[in-house]
């Protein structure tokens, strides 16, 4: 299974895609670490705590566990894990292994980043989406109430290991909602990705192997290679963020409980293919098809009762937004996008309310 290098004036760290990858750990933890903390949740542990502990072997570490769960990914809870590693004698030299999915990558990854200013952390991601996405690039975060992840940072790890294995104790609308990341890699950046989820649906939902681990090492091949030209998102990485503007608006109106973060992605990028196609960037049988496919992988939770001008609201407030001008990632067709910030409101709120009728 391949490995791929991820090169940031940060950091250079190996994101490897192999099943029994979590077996690896130890290679990558530094010669001189100190305490070990593996942030990870009750439900995460109960499944994969054999293979960590095989792993870790004899090396001592605490767990420390997170409740899950977007509504959760807050502040509070991350001076909570702190204080219970200063507790613990944490210092320095401590290390953080974020061990579970993508909201435990992100808050795993903001709390070695601001713990004593900043702390090593190793990715081990144990969900679709969190392998796909979340884990490799070093975006770490929190939500607040006006908006989702607008407290992180930049925290590269020291290597992400992501073991397909573990997928296969996903439940389906959990899977599912990590193969809409995976729909957006191949709408951003490479069509032949996105075929295979066109024509191998029922392979793909299947979990056949071969299947699945060429979807997750195309779509960390990609992220690697954007990650690397532009670690802080001053230009070509702001691709990555098809669907999220959107999505991010939904889940935030939503207060982050009826959407997985995959599904409100899911609508983003049918939001912003309904915009694409009206301003004439996108031909009609590329919006067909991009849709086609999101209908196949869906569906949703309803987005009944949710009003429009609301979600035109929330875009302003997206960490993407700035000095008032919505960047929305557009496709133009099916494996290249644009980054376009003067969009008029009009198209915008018709897309959404295009969206919204699709899913009801």
């Amino acid at each position: 299974m391949p490995q791929f290098e991820v090169s940031t004036p940060q950091r250079t760290y190996a994101a490897v895609v192999e099943r029994g990858a979590i077996a690896r750990l130890p290679d990558f933890l530094p010669a001189s670490h100190g305490k070990l903390f593996v942030v990870t949740t009750q439900d995460v542990w109960a499944l994969h705590s054999e293979r960590f502990a095989a792993a870790i072997g004899s090396r001592p570490f605490h767990v420390l566990f997170f409740a899950g769960g977007e509504s959760n990914k807050r502040m509070a809870h991350v001076e909570q894990l702190a204080e219970t590693m200063a507790e613990h004698g944490a210092d320095r030299s401590s290390l953080v292994i974020a061990f579970g999915g993508g909201i435990v990558t992100d808050l795993g990854g903001f709390l070695a980043a601001i713990f004593m200013r900043g702390i090593p952390v190793i990715q081990i991601p144990t969900t679709l989406l969190a392998q796909v996405d979340a884990a490799v690039g070093g975006k770490t975060g929190a939500n607040l109430v006006a908006g989702k992840n607008l407290v992180g940072s930049f925290h590269q790890p020291l290597a992400v290991l992501i073991d397909p294995a573990v997928l296969a104790t996903l439940p389906e609308r959990e899977y599912r909602a990590g193969l809409y990341e995976v729909i957006k890699t191949g709408i951003i950046a490479t069509e032949p990705l996105f075929r295979i989820l066109a024509d191998q649906r029922d392979a793909v939902l299947a979990q056949h192997h071969h299947v699945v681990d060429h979807i997750v090492a195309e779509s960390i091949r990609v992220k690697a290679e954007v990650v690397s030209a532009d670690e802080r998102e001053s230009g070509r990485r702001k691709i990555l963020n098809f669907g999220h503007t959107f999505g991010h608006a939904l889940e935030a109106e939503t207060h982050y409980t009826a959407f997985l973060h995959g599904e409100a992605v899911s609508w983003g990028m049918r939001a912003a293919t309904y915009l694409a196609r009206d301003l004439g960037l996108l031909q009609a049988s590329d919006c067909q098809s991009i849709l086609y496919v999101l209908d196949r992988y869906g569906p949703i939770p309803s987005v009944k009762g949710i009003a429009a001008e609301a979600l035109e609201r929330r875009l302003v407030k997206d960490k993407k937004t700035i000095q008032s001008k919505v960047h929305f990632v557009l496709p133009v067709c099916i494996g290249d996008v644009i980054v376009k910030a003067d969009v008029p409101p009009e198209p915008v709120l018709q897309a959404i309310e295009k969206a919204l009728a699709d899913c009801q």
